[in-house]
This record gives C-alpha cells, structure tokens and sequence, in this order.
C-alpha cells in the first residue's frame, strides 16, 4: 500500500446529501488535500430498496456544487474502478470464497426461528443473547446433512473469544474492545448478497484506502472490519471517528430539525464557498476562527486537531457567515447568482428584457448589505419589477395612522417638482416634507415603503423609487392614499 494519504467518501445514494454526511466528506477532502493524497468517491449502491440513479445523480451534483472534487471514482474512473459497489459484488463473493477456504469464516445454517428461540432463552438467563457461534464447531457429517436438506446459510466471520481488538483513533485516542463482547458476524446474506462489512472492507483493501474517516455513529463496528481486514491479508487502515452534528434540541442532526439537505441549503440562496467554510469549523477550529477560504482551510487542517465533542448546528451563525460571503462577492456575480431567484418568484421571465435586466443590474448594489440568503433578494425588489398588492398587516400597522394623508399629499406636490428625478433629488424632496410636518425619518418614510413595495421591507426606498420612476411612484402614492383613506373611514 501506498504511504501517501488516501481516503474515501462512500454515500449510500437514497437522495439529496445531508449536511452530516458532507460535513464528513468534507474533512477526507481536507485531509487529503491537506496532505497531498487521494480523495476517492465511492458509491455504495447495493441497497436496491433505497437507491435510484436520481439519487446518484444528485450526489454527484451535490458535491461538485460543493466544489469537493475527487481524484478517483465515478466520471473520473482510475486504477481501482469501478467505482459503484453493485458493480463489484463479484470482487466481494471471491473474498468470501477465500475466508471460507482459509477458514476464517464458516457457513451458517441456522434458521431464523432457531435464532430468535436462542436468543430468547439467553436473555430469560440473563446471558448475552449474541449468537453463540454454534455452526462454528459443525461436523463433516452435519454440514453434509444440512446441504442435503437445503438449508439456506450465511457466512460468518470466525471472532477470537479471546484477546481485544485495539487501535488509536485520529480524533478519540486509544478504542480497546474484548473480542468476546463481539458475535461472529455475517457477510454474506443467505442469498449469496455481500453484506456491508465484507463490501467495506473488500473495497477498503482493494482501493488502498489506509485513513477511513467517519462519523462515530460507525465506531462499534470499527473491531469487526480490523478483524476482516487482517483475515484478508490487508494492511489495517487507520480509522478516525468524527462526533455527530447536533440541533438545538441537542440531539442528532435530522429530518425534525428541518432542511438539512445540500439540496435545500442551494435552493434557500446559501453559497457553497460559506456552506463549506461553516461545516469546516464544525467540530474543528477555534473560537476566534471565522471566514476562512479553501486555501487557508486546506493549509490549517488536520485530523487530530478535531474536537471530540459533539458540534452544534448553530443556523443564525450559518445565515451570518453567508451574509459575509454574499459581501465579498462583485456585483456582476451577485446579479448572475440571484437571477434565477427572481424568475422563481416571478418577477421576471425565462429571458429577461434589457429593461428588466438593467433593473436587476442597478438592484444589486441595493440588496448586497441587506441580505443573507439569495432567497431574501427578491421580496427587497419585488416592487420594483412591477406594481404590487400592499400587504393588508403592513398596510394596517403603517397607514392607518393620522398623518399619513397629509404626508402623501404634501410629497406628492413635492415629488412633482423634483428636476433631475434621482436619488438625491428624491431624499430630498421627502425629507424636507418631513421636517416641515416635525415627523421623525421612521414615521415619515415607512409609509413610503409600503406604497412603492406593497410592504415594509424592501430595498432602500429612495433608491427604489429612483428607479421606479416618477409617474409611477405617484401612481402607487395615490393607491396607498386610497388604502389609508378607507383604514379612516
């Protein structure tokens, strides 16, 4: 085996990625790149009930939209292709045949109802209702009568009753196991299926894969595959064992808390560079680290300087971060990235007009500090793409109140009179209105806001109506004066 780094990612296709899971991938891609090794992506694909080839797809899609490139497997191919596990259950049943020959393990012809009845009777003895290897010590004679009466089996790994499996963790320290707290395990279904420890480990061995990096969800099953690997004549990997994301609740990171597919984080407007940045210092990093690029997270990362304790999945910490990113992006960029967020809320068409883009263009500037999420964008400028509905609370809370009419009266006659219409020129125009009727800047412009955007929140208001336009600013005045009308009436 090779002494540079080489480590794997193997998702097990069923959907979008969960951010557990990337945030696993994405301490191997660290490591590796960290190091100058190998990032391997293998797909494990033998579970038929769950797989589909959508679900492969948007692993794939996924993680090049994480940017998280892989040096070996799927569309890359390499020397240990293929790289899909249904692929290679030929590999995975002579590697069974070779322990079976070598005595390593051994078939097991025990039904399922033998099995349960046993382990039943341990548990009414307080035993450890393990399996209690009986087929281990089979005769000749036996085994002859059970292929006779065809008996279906599976093949078990042999398991020392003696001894301890030990081995230093990257990230936990030293693990040690008593061999005999561990059942001789299957790897081969009845139906002659692999089963996921022969599958790993096969594939571990054949790719040269020497730094299994996984959460510690897996780490009782750490001795088993130690065990397999030796029985196979594999050099011994060495393992490291992430802890789990937490939410609030403090507990395991899933489906209750909410959306945390990479699918939905792309489709709510968060970016992959701050996504990345945030999962990286999940579990690793100190407190004063804050937005690091890939390079500085590349050149700082290392296995062992990952905490041991659970990490929490903190989202107003994550919407910040992506505020920062969505700063340091050019304008040019920014408008290219929200675009498809204004198609999908229907401001725009499938190929926006010069007019509509030159809006786009002239909007970004104006959402840029105000937004965390690309998905936020489009209720600042939604007024700017069209005339709108106001908002009926917003409409109530804003201008319902005694001043409004006159307000709107005497800006009316002041917008009227503005020469050049521009943003100056319009700040201006109300602010002088508002001092004039001893009106504070909250009081005097929130109305505005409502008229020309439907609602209170937009981008500033006295660029949007710059770019509104004047006859058109009057036009929705006048509508927002016929709601505050009818609030008094």
């Amino acid at each position: 085996m090779s002494d540079d780094v080489r480590v794997r990612a193997a998702p097990a296709p069923s959907g979008s990625l969960h951010v557990g899971n990337v945030r696993t991938f994405l301490y191997n891609w660290l490591h590796a790149r960290h190091t100058g090794g190998k990032f391997v992506l293998r797909i494990e694909d033998t579970d038929t009930s769950r797989f589909t080839e959508e679900a492969y797809h948007a692993v794939l899609e996924d993680l090049r939209w994480l940017e998280l490139d892989w040096d070996e497997g799927p569309e890359v191919e390499g020397p240990h292709a293929p790289y899909r596990q249904s692929q290679r259950t030929d590999l995975h049943k002579r590697a069974a045949e070779q322990l079976l020959a070598d005595g390593a393990a051994y078939r097991c012809y025990c039904t399922k109802q033998e099995l349960d009845e046993r382990r039943q009777q341990a548990m009414a003895e307080k035993r450890r209702p393990g399996y209690d290897g009986r087929c281990s010590r089979l005769t000749a004679g036996q085994i002859e009568a059970f292929e006779a009466e065809g008996r279906a089996s599976v093949v078990r790994v042999r398991v020392p009753n003696v001894g301890q499996s030990t081995y230093e963790d990257l990230v936990i320290g030293e693990v040690k196991t008593d061999l005999e707290q561990i059942d001789d395990f299957a790897i081969v279904r009845s139906d002659g299926a692999p089963l996921y420890h022969l599958a790993v480990v096969v594939d571990d061995g054949m790719m040269q894969i020497n730094h299994v990096i996984r959460g510690d969800d897996l780490l009782s099953n750490t001795p088993k595959q130690i065990l397999l690997h030796a029985a196979l004549g594999n050099p011994v990997p060495r393992f490291g064992h992430l802890p789990q994301v937490l939410g609030p609740d403090r507990k395991p990171l899933g489906k209750r808390h909410g959306s945390t597919s990479i699918a939905d984080f792309r489709e709510a407007g968060y970016l992959p560079d701050a996504l990345v940045n945030f999962l990286a210092l999940l579990g690793w990093g100190t407190a004063d680290d804050t937005i690091m690029n890939r390079e500085d997270l590349i050149a700082r990362f290392k296995i062992g300087d990952v905490h041991p304790s659970p990490a929490m999945f903190d989202t107003k910490k994550l919407d910040w971060m992506n505020g920062e990113y969505i700063r340091l992006l050019s304008d040019d960029e920014l408008t290219r990235l929200v675009t498809p967020f204004y198609l999908k809320a229907g401001l725009i068409g499938e190929s926006p007009s010069p007019q509509e883009q030159a809006k786009i263009e002239a909007a970004t500037p104006l959402i840029k500090t105000r937004i965390r999420r690309l998905d936020e964008a489009s209720a600042l400028v939604r007024g700017l793409f069209g005339r709108v509905d106001i908002d009926q609370q917003a409409g109530a809370k804003v201008l319902g109140a005694d001043h409004v009419g006159e307000l709107f009266t005497r800006t009316t006659q002041a917008l009227g009179a503005v020469q050049p219409w521009d943003k100056e020129n319009v700040e201006a125009a109300l602010r002088a209105v508002a001092e004039e009727m001893g009106l504070k800047p909250r009081t005097a412009f929130a109305p505005f806001y409502v008229a020309v955007s439907g609602s209170t929140v937009s981008a500033p208001v006295f660029d949007l109506m710059t770019l509104i336009g004047r006859d058109e600013c009057l036009a929705r005045i006048a509508l927002a004066q016929e709601f505050s009308r009818a609030l008094q009436a």
